[in-house]
């Protein structure tokens, strides 16, 4: 529900507007005077404001200036008689989005008061995009038929109607913004913005501005005010990726800004109200950091409300023929290419492999192959997976759901794996003589190594 604030003198018609807006939807914040109005600003967080031109104590034109040195974005309709039009007209100038003639025609100004909002979320929108558009946008879909992968989606299903903060815990390359996305999506918040930021992608005396904002002049450099991205999802969603890795005077910050909704603009006098759901992420270990002093207790306790374990691919290899066939759909669609068949072969190199970097590694491995891939067919060459995981790696981790099938393939390849490099140590590479201490012919020593890539 979005917040109008109406600054009017006269109570009836301060009554008939809110009694108008109300039917609409939304939530009214009267203020009787100018002064009043401007304070009601500065404690509030209002989507947009409605101001009579003239008011006792301060008028509606410094109701506009105030308005705009709060949040340039906050669209201003001011509503003036016959005889100050051209008054009203100097306010567009100053920034306000229109100006409405009284009497009033409620149905006009209920459509202004909508194109007003439109524009700002279109605005803010904008806004965003130009931080996105040099990340990679149009996410993959979660695919997955693992029962790990459809402990998450249930979980997330549970959790995404809700306000709750959620804590995403995983490997890089898991996929946590997907997640988070997913949360946002299924929420009543949708409509609104999802913010994602990087915790340890930005520099700590930079953090503190892009989340919170900033006063201009508030340091070198600041020419104008600048709202940051708090303000710019509310009634949205932020998403905090690599959380662990913030400061923990910003993490302080964050805090207040859960506990309290609100936040300060570097170098504000003035706390902002925002409404926000907070997802928050992190590969690290953050009881650990708690334990070591580098993470708050309380910031901790507030952000794992309900936390939700990504599992790594390693754990889940069932998902990787799924995966695999979905990336190859992607890039046929994008290279324009015809869609590419995955080898058997090519495919027990995957089930076999470590995925230190997890689906994102995955997701690369694909895009590589689909690149050098010049038949219908792509293979284990394609793959250029280097190095291949090791024997012992694949030991520690045989699959412990999914089929019997799957456990005794994992097993298996590390098992001939450890034996065959065994038997080439004792024969110093004769394979010839491996062969024959493995009981085995020549060509099938032949194809194991190449297959295990043992050479390597």
């Amino acid at each position: 529900m979005e917040t109008i604030l109406i600054v009017e003198d006269k109570e009836s018609m301060a009554n008939m507007l809110r009694e108008t807006l109300e039917l609409d939807g939304y939530d009214v914040v009267i203020a009787r005077d100018g002064a009043e109005g401007i304070k009601r600003i500065r404690e509030n967080r209002a989507a947009l404001v409605l101001t009579d031109l003239k008011l006792p104590r301060k008028d509606g034109i410094e109701v506009l200036k105030a308005s705009k040195e709060e949040n340039p974005l906050m669209p201003v309709i001011l509503m003036t008689a016959f005889g100050t039009v051209e008054t009203a007209v100097k306010a567009i100038k100053l920034g306000a989005y229109d100006f409405i003639t009284k009497p009033l025609d409620t149905d006009h100004l209920r459509l202004l008061i909508d194109r007003a909002l439109k524009n700002r979320r279109l605005v803010t929108e904008n806004l965003l995009l130009k931080d996105a558009l040099s990340k990679h946008v149009g996410m993959p879909t979660i695919v997955g038929k693992s029962s790990a992968m459809q402990q998450v989606a249930e979980n997330i299903r549970k959790v995404s109607p809700a306000k709750t903060t959620v804590l995403l815990i995983g490997e890089s390359g898991t996929g946590k913004e997907l997640f988070a996305r997913a949360i946002h999506d299924l929420s009543p918040r949708k409509e609104f913005p999802f913010v994602a930021i990087n915790c340890a992608a930005i520099p700590r005396e930079l953090l503190e501005s892009e989340l919170f904002g900033h006063e201009r002049g508030a340091f070198t450099g600041a020419a104008e005010k600048k709202p940051g991205k708090f303000e710019l999802a509310d009634k949205g969603t932020v998403f905090l990726d690599e959380i662990g890795d913030m400061d923990m005077t910003l993490q302080t910050k964050v805090l207040r800004a859960l506990q309290e909704g609100e936040i300060d603009r570097v170098g504000g006098i003035h706390p902002v109200k925002v409404d926000i759901r907070i997802i928050a992420a992190s590969n690290k270990d953050l009881e650990a950091a708690v334990a070591g002093k580098t993470f708050r207790q309380d910031l901790y306790y507030r952000l794992s409300v309900f936390p939700i374990v990504i599992p790594p691919l390693r754990e889940r290899r069932e998902d990787i023929l799924l995966l695999s066939e979905h990336f190859i759909s992607k890039y046929s669609a994008e290279m324009n290419i015809p869609h590419r068949n995955i080898s058997d072969e090519a495919l027990d190199a995957l089930k076999a492999y470590s995925w230190k970097g997890n689906v994102r590694e995955l997701e690369n491995v694909i895009e590589r192959a689909m690149i050098l891939c010049e038949t219908d067919t792509i293979t284990r060459e394609h793959l250029r997976m280097s190095p291949l995981v090791s024997a012992e790696s694949m030991l520690m981790n045989i699959p412990l759901d999914g089929t019997l099938e799957d456990a005794a393939g994992t097993a298996l390849r590390a098992a001939e794996t450890l034996r065959i490099r065994k038997a080439l140590e004792s024969t110093h590479g004769n394979k010839t003589r491996a062969a024959e201490l493995l009981k085995v012919s020549y060509k099938t020593l032949l194809t194991k190594i190449k297959d295990y890539g043992i050479e390597n």
